[in-house]
């Protein structure tokens, strides 16, 4: 079984990025043949710095490495190390409707946030779908929010079967229904384009200062209060065993504790979790040498199987 997943390089990666997307994804490891990119081209539909752009990128695959991801069992690789992929995006998009780009939700709720439609915009599942296709991935893992572009995949990919010839492997979505939608500071889904992270290599002090910012109702220390609704709790349950969960909520329902002292748990739990994380993502940092290593030998891999599809795919559509 050969599985893909992908995560852009858009800013520093938070918790909610870690429990939702990162942990998932190094667990593919164990499961098949694992391929995981950072999603440079697919960023540029909202990263317009290059400088933050070369940084964000190189950062995600410090984050990726420090926190598991073994090279020997997962291809690991920049999207644009792969320049195959915009050749099969052009002969995909020669299949797609335009009515399904315009229906997919992402795209209709940028439009709806006000931002200026463009081409990059529009066609960012064709990209996609050439990210999965081109490696003629079997199981593609993404959260239920990102379900249509799999969806859109598979229609490309079927169309062009039924126009061509059968050419690419159909993938099916993977959607870990056991992965938590981790709360932000303020209770809403964390992400960084509402301002609610904890960064998860951020300053220590600075992720301690936010842990006890989380938003909280009003009940006094005496009252009783309810783990299962408090945010404070549901990001301490991403960290603790069940029996440190089931102690503390003991204590929430009794009474007698502040949020303050939930909170303070919390930021020692944190800091146990990601502190040798840390450290090993400072030596990552001082041998860049080594990680541009893994980036190109990831790349290679893959290559082989990009240029087979492409290859493939050419001679479907009648270009040799």
């Amino acid at each position: 079984m050969r599985i893909l997943s992908g995560i852009q390089p858009s800013g520093k990666l938070h918790i909610g990025n870690y429990f939702g997307m990162m942990r998932p994804a190094l667990r593919l490891q164990e499961q098949g043949e694992a391929y995981l990119f950072i999603a440079n081209y697919h960023a540029l539909t909202s990263v317009a710095d290059a400088e933050a752009m070369r940084q964000g990128t190189w950062d995600v695959a410090l984050d990726f490495l420090a926190c598991g991801l073994d090279p020997e069992r997962t291809a690991f690789y920049r999207q644009s190390d792969l320049p195959e992929v915009h050749e099969l995006t052009w002969l995909l998009s020669n299949v797609t409707p335009l009515g399904l780009l315009e229906r997919c939700h992402s795209y209709k709720d940028k439009l709806a946030k006000g931002i200026a439609p463009n081409h990059g915009l529009l066609a960012y599942p064709v990209l996609m779908a050439a990210d999965i296709l081109i490696v003629q991935a079997n199981v593609v893992p993404v959260g239920k929010d990102q379900k249509q572009h799999v969806e859109v995949t598979r229609d490309v990919a079927n169309k062009f079967n039924h126009a061509y010839g059968e050419t690419f492997t159909v993938p099916e979505p993977s959607i870990a229904e056991d992965v938590a939608v981790v709360p932000g500071l303020d209770g809403q889904k964390m992400s960084k384009s509402y301002g609610n992270t904890i960064e998860i290599f951020g300053d220590p002090k600075q992720a301690r200062k936010r842990i006890m910012s989380i938003v909280t109702d009003s009940r006094t220390l005496e009252e009783p209060k309810d783990p299962e609704t408090c945010n404070i709790f549901k990001l301490y349950k991403l960290f603790a065993t069940p029996d440190q969960q089931a102690e503390l909520a003991g204590r929430y329902r009794t009474g007698g504790m502040g949020y303050g002292t939930a909170k303070k748990e919390l930021a020692e739990m944190f800091e146990a979790h990601f502190a040798p994380m840390r450290a090993t993502r400072a030596d990552l940092a001082a041998n860049p040498d080594y990680v541009e290593e893994v980036l190109q030998a990831g790349a290679a891999k893959a290559r082989i199987l990009a240029d087979e599809t492409v290859q493939k795919a050419r001679r479907a559509v009648g270009l040799e």
